[in-house]
């Protein structure tokens, strides 16, 4: 990867790095290692499914007021909000990581801990970007350091799934004051995500009269039929490689074993689509409920007897986004893993992660951690690694000092 960072930003983080109140906070994320570990895994044992994510956000509430956040609560969405104050003068930050898991309810949840390894579903995603916001929380506060910039640290619900990243969204429509975001989703230092992958997630149901499959022949038109020409007609779409945009149908449901012998009623197909393009997302929503009106029409057509008729469900409606590689937020992000060791972080052009959110509407945001980093994330495998562990801790700290401004150096967002 050749990547340059500016003199301004390699300033901006030296500038920190030479303050004695950031040393000691960067050893004290360091030394706070084993604390951090406790809690992360105290908080993976509590089952966290995405919409039932409550127990979960009570025990976070109790962890933010122990370490003297302001306005702590459990806000009408559900998502766990503590806030430290800043002194006035910087940029307001939120700091967040999610606290659902893909896990079911009725998933066993035991830690296994050995040779510097952690197993437990959940242990990674995201149960660890939570325990970096505490990790951050008690730096800060061991430092003595006053961000000019109020910090909202927030455990997001329903990020995963069918949740449709409806926590983040809530937050920051209700929270315009928000000028950066640093979302946490994984453990190490070794990803930085600056780009936002939309996608929308839609089921579609095919209406018809049905009968028996030979006595209707011929006088009633078939949904089934009309579900699966609007299949094969979105099969055949061609879509860009750059932006990356990808379409799938992912299920296809009609009748039963018992209506083998009729022509069903009802025929349902769910499907989704991503693009890094928000303009070509928009673009294929419309060619696919084209070709699925088309399908409608021309299965009418072929009996001319009844009309086929269709609604539709939106599961999911996440924005895509974009901004500058070399904006000061991702320029940083990238200073910090070289400063820690990691000479080529790895860049994602996109993902779905809750800073879709703040990239969507327009915020400088970045999403720090990468759950693909050998940690066999939405597994019963997940699995987290100790070695260094704190690393992604100092590498969220450091970035919010830059973000939220200090008396030491000033706020690198213009």
């Amino acid at each position: 990867m050749s990547y340059e960072i500016s003199q301004a930003t390699k300033d901006a983080l030296q500038t920190l790095l030479d303050a004695d109140k950031v040393v000691q906070a960067l050893q004290f994320a360091q030394d706070d290692q084993e604390e951090i570990i406790q809690r992360q895994m105290e908080l993976a044992l509590i089952p966290s499914p995405t919409f039932h994510e409550e127990k979960k956000a009570a025990r976070f509430l109790d962890m933010f007021r122990a370490e003297g956040l302001e306005d702590c609560r459990i806000d009408a969405y559900g998502n766990c909000v503590g806030i430290r104050r800043g002194t006035g003068g910087g940029k307001t930050l939120l700091v967040e990581g999610h606290l659902d898991t893909v896990f079911p309810m009725e998933t066993e949840l035991k830690i296994t801990r050995e040779n510097g390894v952690i197993h437990c579903p959940g242990i990674v995603d995201d149960t660890r970007g939570c325990a970096v916001l505490l990790s951050v929380i008690r730096a800060l506060n061991a430092a003595d350091i006053q961000t000019k910039g109020d910090i909202h640290f927030v455990g997001t619900v329903q990020e995963e799934g069918m949740g449709s990243l409806g926590g983040m969204r809530d937050y920051l429509e209700h929270h315009p004051e928000i000028e950066a975001s640093i979302s946490v989703d994984g453990p190490g230092y070794h990803g930085v995500t600056f780009e936002a992958t939309g996608f929308k997630t839609y089921e579609v149901n095919f209406y018809g009269i049905g009968g028996h499959a030979s006595g209707a022949f011929g006088k009633i038109a078939n949904p089934l039929h009309a579900a699966a020409r609007a299949v094969a007609k979105i099969s055949d779409f061609q879509v860009p490689t750059e932006p990356r945009t990808t379409f799938a149908v992912t299920n296809f449901h009609a009748g039963s074993p018992a209506s083998v012998h009729a022509i069903v009623p009802k025929a349902q197909i769910m499907f989704n689509f991503r693009s890094n393009s928000q303009k070509e997302l928009d673009k294929l929503d419309k060619r696919i409920f084209e070709a699925i009106q088309q399908a409608c029409d021309e299965e009418t057509a072929r009996w001319g007897k009844d009309t086929i008729t269709f609604d539709y469900k939106r599961y999911c409606d996440v924005p895509a986004g974009t901004q500058d590689p070399h904006s000061p937020i991702v320029e940083a992000s990238v200073a910090i893993a070289n400063y820690l060791g990691c000479k080529e972080p790895k860049l994602a052009h996109g993902g779905s992660t809750n800073c879709n959110m703040a990239i969507g509407a327009g915020i400088p945001a970045v999403c720090l951690g990468d759950c693909d980093y050998d940690t066999n994330c939405h597994t019963l495998r997940e699995h987290f690694i100790e070695f260094e562990a704190y690393k992604g801790c100092q590498q969220t700290l450091l970035l919010a000092l830059l973000c939220a401004g200090t008396d030491m150096q000033e706020s690198i967002l213009s």
